[in-house]
């Protein structure tokens, strides 16, 4: 892609038409939601993530429609607009899906809009390229491993490919956004950048050694990590990474090449891969 490109009124003209063209319309209510059996039941309510997953969606919604709002450039405005009410829709499938299944979370407190709405899309967005990378996997393995039912894989495979949309959409409007401003008012801004990606990886960080602290409670993560291996079969951390990276490119191939896709967390995923044993659960996964 040519630098020029980046920053022009055909980058944010393709950035807009990509994300608006490309939404699809349906109603959570209104899906196919499949019947359960106590196995798939159990093994849902084991993972420690439902109130987490809830509270972090409605944010998110809530953030992003904020954006929305306050976005002058009418074409933009509209996008940012269409992916706040995407978000609002994931966060309404969550809680068809705790309601439904009887899965552990609370309902999200009162949310109070944020002072400054570009800073915190700025922050989403990066939250939700380590975390889109992750599910991609997290996903792959479920589905593969029968973790997940047929009916839940079809429920869910669109939302992941919506967070894929969303995560595209993201570092185009990071890219176009600094374009835009005159080159003595750039450096600042890509120190906003590093700071957002700094913050929500400490964040993760953050979860991660939460979720870790609480394996002593029937439904934590170590509970969940023991039981791992036994429901989507063995798996090095390795494997995992693998099958992350090709479950990354595979769901943002379909989209438009000029468009610049997140390159932080695959870079620091081949990275680790460089100084990762390899073993035979390593092999690639069959897509």
């Amino acid at each position: 892609m040519s630098t020029p490109f980046i920053g022009s009124p055909e980058h944010k003209e393709l950035l807009c038409r990509f994300f608006i063209d490309t939404h699809t319309p349906f109603e959570p209510k209104d899906l196919p939601w499949p019947d359960l059996d106590e196995a798939c039941m159990k093994r849902l309510q084991m993972l420690p993530i439902w109130d987490e997953a809830v509270k972090t969606e409605a944010e998110t919604a809530m953030k992003v429609l904020e954006l929305g709002k306050a976005e002058k450039d009418p074409l933009l405005s509209e996008a940012i607009s269409l992916q706040g009410y995407e978000e609002a829709r994931h966060a309404e499938m969550l809680r068809i899906m705790v309601k439904r299944y009887g899965l552990d979370a609370k309902t999200p407190p009162n949310l109070t809009p944020p002072a400054d709405p570009n800073w915190t899309f700025m922050r989403v967005g990066y939250g939700e390229c380590f975390d889109s990378f992750f599910a991609f996997g997290l996903f792959a393995l479920a589905r593969d491993s029968g973790f997940f039912t047929p009916g839940l894989v079809t429920l869910f495979d669109p939302i992941m490919q919506e967070e894929g949309r969303h995560i595209i959409f993201h570092v185009n409007w990071v890219a176009y956004n600094q374009a835009q401003l005159p080159f003595a008012r750039r450096p600042t801004y890509v120190f906003r950048r590093a700071l957002a990606v700094y913050l929500q990886a400490a964040s993760r960080v953050r979860t991660a050694l939460q979720l870790q602290g609480a394996g002593e409670s029937p439904v934590g993560q170590d509970n969940f990590t023991m039981n791992a291996h036994s429901s989507f079969g063995e798996f090095s951390l390795r494997r995992f990474v693998e099958i992350c990276m090709s479950e990354n490119e595979r769901r943002l191939a379909p989209y438009d090449e000029r468009l610049e896709r997140p390159s932080f967390v695959p870079a620091v995923a081949k990275q680790m891969l460089k100084v990762m044993p390899r073993s035979a659960a390593s092999a690639p996964v069959a897509a």
